[in-house]
């Protein structure tokens, strides 16, 4: 082999070399972060761009996202450790302070001020309204979970009874609803989506009303950590919240097309089309929170819901479960 074309071997693999090293390095100097989340949802779309486009990256924080579903796994895991930093309804983070814990959670950040789930029945009616489940079955999730207690807003907004008028079932988890479902058990449910559109796809159910629109504003998904987790890192805190609200303004200054496929690596099996309509339905319904900031009249309208659904005895202090410092510095440094 002639002496030069060694040579120009050995520098493209030295330089080969380096490249990966340095792109090792990199790697390495982020900071892993366990995000638990309470479903899988388009729902929580400005979460998923932050990811997809580097916004974690750029604030030095590597992802590690978990499917906690449900907020009652979601709060165990962040009070035990196994997660960093959970994301959840805030009603949550209230059980626990009322618990009397020493080292409760906190909201930092609310990302969704609507329900983002949707009643689907078994065949399609364009007329749907909520009298049409008098006498039925509701297979409505878990009973003080968000979702569920909204849907009972609801459903007494609109003049029915649930045990009376008909059968609000909280009998079945979280993740195993839509297949209950589908096996035959009730005559509605609630699914988040792309569940709900996936049934329909399938023939298998069709959405009929949503809740979001129906319950109006309401705090409805945050994130949270542990009070000593908070106090420990402010600078992680801060660095996510800025990911979180860069993913945010991305979202509300892209239209749903450029979303869906920010969104596509998130949702694999869900065809581009679907995923367009979903973003569509949740931008048309004004899901998302665009300052992140949880404020004092919406945890207390929350709460409200909660006295309504016989699930709270107490208020939580709103200056303690609830720190908007860091929402309000991303909003100020971050344009």
């Amino acid at each position: 082999m002639p002496k030069l074309k060694l040579v120009s071997i050995v520098l493209l693999i030295l330089i080969l070399a380096s490249t990966f090293l340095v792109g090792c390095q990199k790697d390495d100097t982020l900071k892993n972060i366990k995000l638990i989340e309470v479903t899988h949802s388009v729902f929580y779309a400005p979460q998923y761009v932050a990811i997809n486009k580097g916004f974690f990256e750029e604030e030095g924080l590597k992802i590690e996202l978990i499917n906690g579903k449900g907020a009652d796994k979601c709060m165990t895991a962040i009070l035990s450790g196994e997660a960093d930093i959970g994301f959840m309804g805030p009603e949550a983070t209230i059980y626990v302070y009322n618990s009397d814990k020493e080292d409760y959670a906190i909201n930092f950040a609310q990302l969704t001020q609507k329900d983002g789930s949707f009643l689907v029945g078994r065949e399609p009616d364009p007329d749907f309204n909520f009298d049409k489940l008098r006498g039925k079955s509701v297979i409505g999730g878990r009973k003080g979970g968000m979702p569920f207690m909204t849907l009972e807003y609801v459903i007494k907004k609109n003049g029915l009874q649930p045990g009376v008028d008909l059968d609000l079932r909280t009998d079945v988890q979280f993740e195993m609803m839509a297949g209950a479902f589908t096996a035959g058990e009730g005559d509605y449910v609630t699914l988040f989506e792309p569940v709900a559109s996936q049934l329909e796809k399938e023939g298998k159910g069709y959405v009929v009303a949503s809740i979001g629109q129906e319950g109006g504003y309401i705090p409805f998904t945050c994130y949270s950590a542990k009070k000593s987790y908070v106090e420990k890192n402010p600078e992680i805190i801060q660095k996510f919240t800025n990911a979180i609200y860069k993913g945010m303004l991305w979202v509300q200054s892209h239209s749903v097309e450029e979303i869906a496929d920010a969104l596509q690596p998130h949702f694999i099996e869900t065809e581009r089309e679907i995923l367009i309509s979903l973003v569509q339905r949740y931008k048309d319904q004004d899901t998302w929170k665009p300052d992140l900031v949880l404020t004092e009249e919406g945890l207390n309208h929350m709460m409200d819901i909660m006295e309504l659904a016989g699930e709270l005895e107490q208020r939580a202090d709103y200056d303690k479960v609830v720190n908007t410092e860091f929402a309000k510095e991303a909003m100020k440094n971050i344009k």
